[in-house]
């Protein structure tokens, strides 16, 4: 059997969406171990990704010149607001379909589409080429912007005539799928119902990183830490978790005295974060890490790990982070709206909590402390959800279709 992937990120550190990608790719080598994979990578700067330790026969990798000529970028200006089409956009989608469309794709059993970030340029440069009929495309993130649960976008002709674009794209294409139940429910319904959105979930192999890289990673100064790594954006909300954390030093003396919360956030004031807090020190603020020094962390220091989902009302993603701390074994606490992917995943209701609900927060981070505090063993919050079984047999659904 035969693969082409075409991906846009394979970072190894800054991005989720790096992580996630190579994992795919280290997956789909156990689930296919005598398949030959080869791999196109667009992407837009230059970047040394230890492309070496991902399992596959070939990778062809372009460094994109995205800039937008000077020409394009005044008549724009006008351009996009009279007819709701940005010349700009086009240009660098254009740019990925220069790339693409010279692809020599006729050979492979499957392809794969792989989109990154939120502007899925991967996706709208194969709009109307003949490898779009083969492909299997698949969305990261909701699209257009204005669909993304969180988003303060506004709805403008822009972002119709987005949608229309990514709606000829659907059609056209073999197989669409994305990472999350609600969110294949959410596009599927959007784009007209005229095709089937599959789901195959983000996943986690730590055999495509190079985890060496330790030294930055915090030494804990109590018995328990609680840890908090990545962005604040989209509806999450940190501080309402802080505040309950913060009643609960008040309340009980004993995690005052055995607990501190160590978060590493972008996207986020944290000056302001560190002026609201900085009469509690058991809260400790520090630069974000590479995802070495991140995986270490939060793998071997903390001992409770947490998720924030988008909101406030409803998540349809599947947050990035998820596949790597169901590796962990260790309790987690994903503060969630009523409505969100990870409530049809994760396994046991001590691990979610209403992220609207700062009593509920409390009762939940309180009882997990207390339990960690007693016992070290091994938990699965997310179940089998992530398992390689799970992997091959939704996999095996999307490309028997």
């Amino acid at each position: 059997m035969k693969f082409l992937i075409i991906e846009q990120d394979l970072r190894v550190s800054g991005t989720s969406q790096g992580i996630i990608s190579r994992s795919f790719l280290s997956k789909l080598r156990m689930a296919y171990p005598n398949a030959k994979i080869d791999v196109v990578y667009l992407k837009s700067i230059s970047s040394d990704d230890q492309l070496d330790l991902l399992p596959v026969d070939s990778i062809e990798s372009h460094v994109l010149d995205l800039k937008i000529p000077f020409f394009t970028k005044i008549i724009n200006k006008f351009y996009w607001r009279i007819f709701g089409v940005s010349l700009a956009i086009g240009h660098v989608n254009n740019v990925y379909k220069k790339y693409i469309s010279k692809i020599n794709y006729q050979n492979y059993d499957h392809i794969f589409i792989r989109s990154a970030g939120l502007a899925h340029e991967t996706i709208l440069g194969a709009k109307d080429l003949p490898i779009l009929k083969k492909a299997i495309v698949n969305f990261h993130d909701p699209y257009p912007l204005f669909w993304y649960v969180g988003s303060n976008k506004e709805l403008t002709k822009l972002e119709m005539y987005q949608m229309k674009s990514m709606f000829s794209i659907v059609n056209q294409a073999k197989t669409c799928m994305s990472s999350a139940h609600y969110m294949s429910y959410d596009l599927e319904f959007l784009y007209g119902t005229r095709k089937k959105f599959y789901t195959l979930p983000h996943q986690y192999s730590e055999e495509v990183f190079d985890l060496s890289d330790t030294k930055n990673s915090y030494q804990k100064s109590k018995k328990m830490m609680i840890s908090y790594h990545g962005a604040i954006q989209f509806g999450r909300d940190i501080e309402i978790l802080l505040d309950a954390y913060v009643e609960l030093l008040e309340k009980n003396p004993l995690l005052k005295d055995s607990t501190e919360f160590v978060l590493r956030m972008k996207g986020i004031n944290m000056k302001r974060l560190e002026n609201k807090y900085k009469e509690i020190p058991n809260i400790i603020l520090l630069e974000t890490l590479n995802f070495s020094n991140s995986c270490y962390e939060q793998k071997h220091i903390a001992d409770i790990n947490i998720i924030l989902e988008n909101g406030p009302l409803y998540c349809n993603i599947l947050v990035g982070k998820a596949p790597f701390l169901a590796e962990l074994k260790k309790p987690i606490l994903s503060l969630s709206p009523e409505r969100s992917e990870l409530r049809n995943i994760i396994v046991d209701d001590r691990f979610i909590a209403n992220s609207n609900d700062k009593n509920d927060i409390k009762i939940k981070l309180e009882n997990l402390i207390l339990n960690r505090l007693e016992s070290e063993e091994s938990v699965f919050p997310f179940g089998d959800y992530f398992s390689n079984e799970n992997f091959v047999k939704s996999l095996n659904e999307i490309l028997s279709n």
